[in-house]
């Protein structure tokens, strides 16, 4: 199956350094689920995993 990638953002100082020493920049991450209008990623460098509001997050902005 072939996997789902977004781009996001980061919108917080607290995101913004998560994106910067785990996500060296990369905004690119993987979906590995969607539940409850929340999907969970992670980093393209494997390092970072987390989950963001697929409507509006206050961390992150998804990139279109």
């Amino acid at each position: 199956m072939k996997k789902e990638f977004i781009y996001v953002k980061p919108r917080t100082r607290r995101a913004s350094e998560r994106f910067e020493n785990y996500m060296d920049r990369l905004h690119s991450c993987r979906v590995d689920e969607r539940k409850n209008g929340k999907v969970f990623l992670s980093s393209i460098t494997e390092r970072y995993s987390f989950c963001i509001n697929e409507a509006e997050d206050d961390h992150w902005e998804i990139v279109k």
